[in-house]
C-alpha cells in the first residue's frame, strides 16, 4: 500500500473515532450534565441527539427515574423515652442536575449515604415530639407527612433532589422490651385463664348442687308416691280380706289354718311341743267343726 493512501485510511479512521466521540444520546429516564474541562456548561441535558467537542467536552449522565432508599431499621426514642426500631424506606429523583452533580459528583451510592443521615435525622425529631400511641396508630400518616415535606425542602435545596414519599414499613420494640412485653401479656392471659377456669368450677359447683338437690326432690317424691302407692293397695287388699272373711268367718279360719299346718309341717324333722287341747290342732281334733 502506498504511503498516500495509508494517509488517507489513518485520517478516515481518525475522523471516524472523532465523530463518534463527538456525538451521544440522552434517553428518556436519563439526566445528564455538559462539562468543559470540568465546569458546567449545561446544566441539564434534553433527552435526545447531542453533539460535543471530543476532548473538550465530558458529559455525565444519571438515572432519572423514581428511586428507592431502603434504609437499615434505626432506633429511636419517643416523647416517653421508650426505644422503638424503625424500619423505613424513601422514594426520590434527581430534580435540579447541577445541584445534584454538584453536592455528589454523580455519585447516586455518596447521594443515598446523604439523604439517608437526612432520613435519620428527621425520623429521630418526629418519633422524639410523639408518644409511642401516637407513632404507631394516632399520627403515624400525620408523621410521615411532615417529614417527607421537611426532608423534600432539605434535600432539594441542598442535593437538588425530590423526595417523592417517606414510608415507614414497621416499628418494632427492641429484642430484650419486646420479650418483657411478651411475658407480661402471657402473665395477663394465664391470669385470665384462671379467672376463667374457676368461674367455670364455681358454675360446675352451683349446677351440680342444683342436680343433687333436684334428685333428692325426685326420689323423695317418688318414695312418697311409693308408699301412698303401697299403702292404698295394703289398704285394698285389707278391705277384699275383711269382706272375703266377714263372708264366711268359719271358711276363712279353716284356711288360714290349712295355711299354718302346711308351713309348720313342711320339713321332715320339725317338732312342735303344744297342748293336744291347744287351738291349733282345733281342725285336727275336731273335723266335724263348724
Amino acid at each position: 500500500m502506498r504511503p498516500s493512501s495509508m494517509f488517507v485510511l489513518v485520517v478516515l479512521l481518525i475522523a471516524v473515532m472523532i465523530g463518534f466521540k463527538s456525538v451521544y444520546i440522552v434517553k428518556e429516564t436519563e439526566r445528564g450534565v455538559l462539562l468543559k474541562f470540568g465546569e458546567i456548561v449545561n446544566p441539564d441535558l434534553e433527552p435526545g441527539l447531542h453533539f460535543r467537542v471530543p476532548f473538550v467536552n465530558a458529559v455525565r449522565l444519571f438515572d432519572g427515574r423514581v428511586l428507592t432508599l431502603d434504609a437499615a431499621p434505626q432506633s429511636y426514642l419517643t416523647l416517653e423515652k421508650k426505644s422503638l426500631i424503625v424500619d423505613s424506606f424513601v422514594k426520590w429523583r434527581v430534580d435540579n442536575v447541577e445541584k445534584f452533580y454538584t453536592a455528589t459528583s454523580g455519585d447516586e451510592f455518596k447521594a443515598a449515604q446523604l439523604l439517608s443521615d437526612r432520613v435519620d435525622t428527621g425520623l429521630r425529631n418526629q418519633f422524639g415530639e410523639r408518644t409511642v400511641t401516637e407513632v404507631v396508630s394516632g399520627e403515624r400518616e400525620q408523621l410521615m407527612k411532615e417529614l417527607r415535606i421537611s426532608l423534600s425542602a432539605i434535600a432539594e435545596a441542598e442535593f437538588g433532589i425530590k423526595v417523592v414519599d417517606v414510608r415507614v414499613k414497621r416499628i418494632d420494640l427492641p429484642q430484650d422490651v419486646s420479650e418483657s412485653v411478651y411475658a407480661r401479656m402471657r402473665t395477663e392471659r394465664e391470669r385470665e385463664a384462671r379467672e376463667l377456669r374457676s368461674r367455670g368450677k364455681e358454675l360446675a359447683e352451683g349446677i351440680r348442687a342444683d342436680a343433687d338437690r333436684q334428685k333428692t326432690v325426685i326420689e323423695a317424691e317418688a318414695y312418697r308416691e311409693a308408699e301412698l302407692t303401697r299403702g292404698e293397695g295394703d289398704a285394698q287388699a285389707a278391705r277384699i280380706y275383711a269382706e272375703a272373711y266377714q263372708r264366711n268367718p268359719e271358711f276363712y279360719s279353716f284356711h288360714r289354718s290349712l295355711q299354718a299346718y302346711r308351713e309348720s309341717f313342711k320339713g321332715s324333722g320339725d317338732m312342735l311341743l303344744l297342748k293336744p287341747d291347744s287351738d291349733f290342732f282345733k281342725y285336727l281334733s275336731e273335723p266335724t267343726s263348724r
